[in-house]
């Protein structure tokens, strides 16, 4: 059964940007969840496909955008929402929760706008909406490599600094970190992982491999470390199963990889009571 996805190039590819995805997103969600930010990957996720309806209307005006990968469109307008979001959550400083909604809205807005003048949806903008294994190439998947290796780079050389932002950012303030910087730079890895993902997953449910495996893991783990673990085993499993099973099946790659992430943490849940019973 594996070894069809080794017959194909773009299957081959698919299945290798999976497995890494699968380690990247939910070890990025672990510290996304306990900072209570959940819902940032909805709002960036959104801006992505503003910047991706942005580029398709551009390549319809004007050749020079014609052969641009949308995806780097996308990850500039992440990147972007990513820091107005730490913009305004300095703004309103005592209601911090409102940065992302703006964001989100904004993003929606925007998007529809971009959409509707570009003569509406079309299968590319499909395709990035719910994910689709046929669009990946080599190219792509030497990127995702790249900007992995980078991402879990900063996450290990900054990870006792995250840590203690993630529990106690009043006294990591007190003790002298660069609060401001380090935010920023997660709001960047976040928007990053969001733009390398959205292929396999698609847009709108690249947020629930951010989330979902970290919420089953929080069930599991007796401590962080641990959380880090069973996230990463539970999105690899989602992924590698999920892209299985919609090849054999004909199904959508990212709805099925969503959905097995949602087996699993309701079997968790039910195992977890049980055992706590």
């Amino acid at each position: 059964m594996i070894s069809v996805f080794f017959q194909f190039d773009f299957l081959r590819y698919a299945l290798f940007t999976g497995i890494i995805i699968g380690f990247l997103v939910p070890f990025l969600g672990v510290f996304l969840v306990v900072r209570r930010l959940s819902l940032m990957a909805d709002a960036l996720s959104h801006i992505t496909l503003t910047g991706i309806a942005f580029s398709l209307l551009l390549s319809k005006h004007t050749p020079l955008f014609v052969g641009v990968n949308p995806v780097y469109m996308g990850m500039a307008f992440s990147i972007t929402g990513s820091l107005l979001i730490e913009r305004l959550r300095v703004a309103y400083d005592y209601y911090k929760e409102l940065a992302i909604p703006i964001i989100l809205s904004a993003g929606i807005g925007t998007g529809v706008v971009f959409i509707s003048l570009a003569d509406g949806f079309n299968n590319d903008l499909f395709n990035y909406l719910f994910g689709s294994v046929v669009t990946l190439t080599q190219q792509d998947f030497y990127v995702v490599l790249i900007l992995t290796f980078i991402v879990t780079s900063c996450l290990i050389l900054f990870y006792k600094e995250f840590f203690f932002l993630s529990f106690d950012e009043e006294q990591a303030t007190i003790s002298g970190l660069p609060k401001r910087m380090l935010h920023i730079l997660f709001m960047v890895m976040v928007a990053v992982v969001i733009g390398i993902s959205m292929q396999i997953v698609g847009i709108l449910l690249v947020s629930a491999l951010m989330t979902l495996p970290v919420a089953a893991a929080m069930r599991c783990a007796k401590g962080f470390k641990q959380m880090f673990i069973y996230a990463v085993i539970f999105g690899e499993l989602s992924i590698i199963t999920g892209l299985f099973t919609a090849f054999h099946f004909d199904l959508a790659p990212g709805g099925t990889i969503v959905m097995i992430n949602v087996f699993i943490l309701a079997s968790v849940i039910v195992l977890t009571r049980k055992h706590v019973n």
